[in-house]
Parts: C-alpha cells; structure tokens; sequence
C-alpha cells in the first residue's frame, strides 16, 4: 500500500467512517491478493526494499504467472528461483522481458526491459562470490542472480578449494576490496576458513550437497561451517545460493 492510499484510509477512520476493526482490516486486504492457491505478498516492497521472491520448485507454472503478473503490478523486476526449463519455456511467453539462468535455475522478469546480465550491474559495494570447486557453479550462480536482481555488483572467484591452497592466494587482494564475500562449498567445506583469515568482512558461508557418501547430502559440509573457528563465519542452508545472495546484498546495501 501506498503511503497516499494509507492516509487516505487513516482520515477516513479519523472521520468516523468505519471502526477500528475495519481500518485494519482495510490494511490487511490492500496487502494480500488472494487468488486461488496463491497469496502473494504485495506489501513486501515497502516494508523491506525488495519484492517478494517466487520458489519455482514444485509450483504449477500457472500458480507461477499469476504470482509474477500481480507482483509487477508493484514492482520493476521479479526473480523466480529453482524454475525448470519446461517452466520457463511457458512463462517466457507471458513475460518477454526476461532473463533466465539454466545453470542458477533463475528466472528474473522484468517490466518493460531485458534484466541486466549480473557482470554490467554497477554498485558502490561489491560482493565476492568465491567457490571450492567447480561442481558449486549452480549455488554460486543462484547467489550472483539473486545479487544482480538487487541491483549488487558481484565478482566471482572459482575453483580455489582448499586442495589446491596456493589458489586462493592468488585472489585475495581482489577478495579484499569487498563489503561481503559468499563462501560455496562442498565435500569437507574447509574454504570459508581458510579464506576468512584473509579479509575484514562477513563471510556468507553457502555449504553444497556435493560430496561422496560421508558428505551426507551436504551435512557434513553444513556442519563443518558451523564449527569454523574463523570469527567472521556465518552460515546459510545447504544449497542455498539464494539465501547467501539476499542476505550479502542486504549488508552491501548498508555499508553505503
């Protein structure tokens, strides 16, 4: 809701047109669009800076178009994660302005231009993107997506896992000209460690499912970056490229 429509709502109460239940009531309808199965949340813009965000994964791609159709109502660009590639095929046609990602599994829609690619955006703050291996590009894309929608410059670092530990050094002086750096990494996920020593910011670790059977799916990996010794380690869900991307951008974005 607009502030204009909000005080509009409010005088009318203040006039005596209707009672306490119903203003709030008026508040709650004018941020929730039900329609059938879905419930998109209108209001998310004005309360946090960034629209809501549409999971893909295991919705109907109409459940999808609808959500995204009310969503650009209010807002210039929509991101879709973990869309697959029959879903996309569908939704491309109802939004032609749009960007999609196969390897992030990331759709972003725009209102009435292409979605800039995630290497032209340009911001004050820049945000790593470092991975262990190359097997956790879909993670880290998912992040460099999430970022590039925000309106986050991002640099991304691969394949300088701790087998290798010359690799990473190579790369620290650019590390260090970030506000954030998101760590992706499987199998023992040692990286977010070893690369934490090295700068003065937050350190987004992102552990991944890859590994062989003792990786658990991404437990050990998990587990491992919880009990990092490293002070500036904090810790996302397994797989979650998103949740490391929203939450980096979100510091990023307060160090202006």
């Amino acid at each position: 809701m607009s502030e204009r429509n909000l005080e509009a709502l409010w005088d009318r109460y203040r006039a005596g047109e209707f009672s306490a239940l119903e203003f709030g009531q008026s508040v709650l309808d004018s941020a929730i669009a039900s329609e059938g199965n879905v419930t998109p949340d209108l209001d998310r813009l004005r309360r946090t800076g960034y629209p809501e965000v549409v999971y893909g994964q295991g919705k109907t791609t109409e459940s999808i178009q609808r959500v995204v159709e009310r969503l650009l109502g209010g807002a210039e660009e929509i991101l879709i994660t973990r869309v697959s590639p029959e879903q996309v095929r569908l939704l491309s046609e109802s939004f032609p302005w749009s960007r999609w990602n196969h390897v992030a599994r990331t759709l972003r829609v725009h209102r009435s231009r292409l979605p800039e690619e995630p290497q032209l955006v340009r911001s004050e703050n820049l945000v790593g993107v470092v991975t262990a291996g190359t097997t956790d590009e879909p993670v880290a894309l998912e992040a460099i997506e999430t970022l590039a929608w925000m309106g986050i410059a991002t640099e991304l670092i691969q394949d300088v896992g701790v087998a290798g530990p010359y690799r990473l050094l190579a790369k620290v002086p650019v590390l260090r000209k970030c506000k954030v750096v998101i760590c992706v990494a499987g199998m023992e996920a040692a990286l977010p460690s070893a690369l934490a020593g090295h700068v003065a910011c937050p350190v987004i670790a992102v552990p991944t499912s890859v590994g062989y059977g003792a990786n658990l799916g991404g437990v050990a990996a998990l587990l491992s970056m919880l009990n990092s010794c490293a002070a500036n380690v904090t810790v996302v869900n397994i797989d979650a490229g998103f949740k490391g991307g929203y939450v980096a951008g979100l510091i990023a974005r307060s160090c202006n």
